[in-house]
């Protein structure tokens, strides 16, 4: 197990308490507090009780070490049994699997015994050793720095993202930790917080964590759909939109949330929600809203509040994103392929004049920056177009005050809540066109400052595990 001590000195101790305190930060901003939370090769039990949550079960094949962690957290359950043959039924939000991939006989065969006891919404966590820091850890063990094993599968990244894979779940992220193993003050956690995330650094790194799931398919006649439109000053794209807007799904309705526009936009809403059996029969409703305040991300979050879908979308006024794109979106999510849907606009050639040079080489580097902060594949972080079931949608709502109200634009507030519940995220490429009727809204340095600083929290929470 984690760097367990044979003997008793305080430089034993202390070695294995730091390396605790590391693995089990980085456990804790991933698991979210009070989760229902199953640890295979518990040992100790105590990662399983930093986890704070509302059901712990623990289990271990070794009797003196359930008798120990009972003792230890009387409020937490521990089991004894083996992995390769579980004693447990049920589904849980978490199952942890800490530096016990090394010691299996076969792996594959443990993560298949899983799958009974995951849901749609279940993240496997698995913990183990870079392979890179064998050596090392071979003279740790010989000089009575860490407990003695029998010769460890020194998997890497792809070997065990393929046995993820072969057991019927899918890799979400991986992810590394803890550079510089030994407690030197300051330095060590200097280090380890703003070096080691670094590229290249990175992979030296002596924790690697895997984050699986099972993805799960939704019949999609059983879904229904909410569009929600921010719109100011968008008149003429408003009846465009109406007529293109398919039924997706058991109904499709949609929200616009107007932003005090001066150009007869609301007016037009209204216009084509009286025409509305004319304009598109597929549509169940069309509805109208006018924000309190200003900015893009407030009128998403009005209009999601107000959905009544089990499927929420983003699609922008100035349909520089069709509308007939939005089906791509929706079985992307309904056949499990994802569970944050995000549009890129960077795939296809785009449409002459839809982008400008400087905001297209701004959202190719962010999207390099924002694929390496989330550990996720983003390439078109501002894309508008973004799809999520209105379930998830309340998990990220009910963890906002997280990174608190950061975002103007709605789109990080969704992309960095995603990722830190570890939902998968997807993209569907899709072609821009430009704009046909008013102006553009982004602002480039303005907006272009606002990314960096976001840029700068997500370093600062996704990078440094702080809870």
């Amino acid at each position: 197990m984690a760097l367990s001590s044979t003997g008793s000195s305080e430089e034993k101790g202390i070695l294995k308490s730091y390396y605790d305190q590391r693995l089990f930060r980085a456990m804790r901003f991933n698991i979210p507090k009070g989760s229902r939370v199953l640890e295979v090769g518990t040992n100790t039990g105590d990662l399983l009780a930093a986890l704070e949550p509302s059901l712990g079960v623990g289990i271990d094949s070794s009797l003196q070490a359930i008798e120990h962690a009972s003792k230890k957290y009387p409020d937490l359950n521990f089991i004894l049994g083996k992995a390769e043959n579980l004693p447990v039924m049920g589904e849980f939000d978490a199952i942890v699997l800490s530096n016990l991939v090394g010691e299996l006989k076969d792996v594959q065969a443990v993560l298949e015994n899983l799958d009974s006891l995951c849901g749609p919404n279940t993240r496997i966590y698995i913990t183990y050793y870079n392979f890179l820091w064998g050596p090392a850890i071979r003279v740790a063990e010989k000089l009575g720095f860490k407990k003695y094993q029998p010769e460890q599968n020194w998997l890497r990244p792809k070997d065990l993202e393929n046995l993820l894979k072969l057991a019927g779940f899918e890799p979400v992220k991986m992810t590394r930790d803890l550079l510089v193993p030994i407690p030197l003050p300051i330095v060590s956690d200097i280090i380890n917080d703003y070096l080691a995330p670094l590229p290249f650094l990175n992979h030296m790194c002596i924790n690697e964590i895997v984050v699986g799931r099972k993805p799960h398919r939704k019949a999609k006649d059983s879904l229904s759909t909410s569009v929600v439109v921010a719109c100011k000053d968008e008149r003429g794209n408003i009846e465009e939109i109406v007529r293109c807007v398919p039924r997706m799904g058991k109904f499709t309705e949609l929200i616009f949330v107007d932003g005090h526009s001066t150009d007869g936009t609301v007016e037009e809403i209204e216009r084509c929600a009286g025409d509305l059996e004319r304009l598109n029969p597929n549509l169940e409703s069309i509805n109208v809203m006018v924000q309190k305040s200003t900015g893009k991300g407030e009128a998403v979050r009005m209009g999601f509040d107000a959905a009544l879908g089990d499927v929420l979308m983003i699609l922008d006024a100035d349909h520089t994103v069709r509308a007939e794109d939005l089906p791509k979106f929706f079985n992307a999510l309904a056949d499990g392929v994802g569970e944050m849907i995000n549009g890129t606009r960077l795939v296809y050639p785009l449409e002459k004049e839809a982008m400008r040079f400087l905001n297209l080489l701004a959202n190719h580097v962010f999207g390099l920056g924002f694929t390496w902060l989330l550990d996720q594949r983003l390439t078109d972080t501002l894309c508008g177009t973004k799809v999520l079931l209105k379930s998830n949608y309340e998990k990220i709502k009910n963890n906002r005050s997280y990174f608190g109200d950061f975002d103007p634009f709605g789109d990080f507030d969704l992309l960095f809540g995603a990722a830190k519940l570890n939902m998968k995220l997807c993209e569907v490429p899709i072609r821009y066109r430009a704009r046909r009727y008013g102006d553009i809204k982004i602002q480039r340095f303005r907006h272009g400052l606002l990314l960096l600083k976001m840029s700068a929290l997500a370093f600062s929470k996704f990078k440094t595990y702080k809870v």
